[in-house]
């Protein structure tokens, strides 16, 4: 009997388990799970068909799977030097040229969804998604470092309201709300990697502030979205969204507050994190209480 064939065979069968995981973490499952599960409710409440929101979802989770895979096969080195955890591709159980293909496919995927949702919606969308890339490979490390996020995340209500029938644009307030959100989201998934990223030679907006002046001024775009979803809409803001408002900036000066004198244990690190997914839930509550409007 030939044991070594039957070692690898053993061998090989245990790897690609640990591939397949290491692939899926890789696309940052999270992110990925929650931008499609926001962009899918806020087509059904405008009133779009469930096949069509199916189509237009799908084109969404194609994009973001794309952009998560290229971003860690992109920083598969800088991870592996700053020994961050939870980065398959930076700790070899997946590797960066079978990342990169997954990436490759999953964009291929989404121009073709993109597409078929309509020419204008497929357009605005392929923007979005062509900014997270661009960030990927070049951006990040500029002082442009916001303006994708800001065009990503402005570009997904694009993407809805035009792939409803008639296709009318989006609602300005719509679109300056994802981009203030896209903003805020840039400042809060860079602050807890600042001194790495500096190590690293990465310096995008964030990092050439410094971590101080980015748990600051991170409150303000969170606020102007939730004011922007608030005031925006015809027919006056009402009485939710003014409580909404100033929770939201009551959340914010308590963020601010919390980490005036930072610990070294991180505490206003985390402050500043929970605060900024409370206020986004706030803000995507809204904005899906006023799908009707979307265009």
């Amino acid at each position: 009997m030939d044991t070594t064939g039957g070692s690898s065979a053993s061998a090989s069968a245990v790897r690609l388990p640990d591939a397949l995981r290491g692939l899926v973490l890789s696309c940052h499952p999270g992110p990925s799970c929650a931008v499609t599960a926001l962009i899918a409710v806020l087509a059904v409440s405008s009133g779009m068909q469930g096949p069509r929101c199916a189509l237009v979802a799908s084109a969404v989770l194609a994009g973001q799977l794309s952009v998560g895979w290229s971003n860690d096969a992109f920083d598969a080195r800088r991870d592996a030097d700053a020994h961050r955890p939870g980065k398959p591709v930076a700790r070899g159980t997946v590797s960066r040229g079978t990342v990169w293909c997954a990436a490759s496919a999953a964009l291929l995927l989404c121009v073709a969804l993109s597409l078929a949702c309509g020419a204008a919606a497929g357009a605005a969308h392929l923007t979005g998604v062509g900014a997270a890339w661009a960030y990927n490979l070049r951006l990040k490390a500029t002082a442009l470092s916001w303006l994708p996020y800001a065009i990503g995340f402005a570009a997904l209500p694009c993407l809805v309201a035009l792939s409803l029938p008639g296709g009318a644009g989006p609602a300005w307030w719509v679109v300056s709300a994802g981009a203030l959100l896209g903003v805020a989201a840039h400042l809060g998934d860079v602050l807890p990697d600042i001194e790495d990223d500096l190590r690293a030679g990465v310096r995008g907006l964030p990092q050439r502030w410094g971590p101080a002046r980015t748990r600051l001024l991170l409150p303000l775009p969170l606020v102007a979205a939730t004011a922007v979803l608030v005031f925006g809409p015809p027919g006056g803001p009402g009485g939710p969204g003014v409580v909404a408002l100033a929770s939201v900036a009551l959340c914010g000066a308590v963020v601010t507050a919390t980490g005036a004198r930072p610990r070294r244990d991180g505490t206003w690190r985390k402050a500043a994190l929970a605060g900024t997914v409370a206020v986004a839930s706030a803000d995507v509550a809204l904005l899906v209480t006023r799908g009707a409007g979307l265009a």
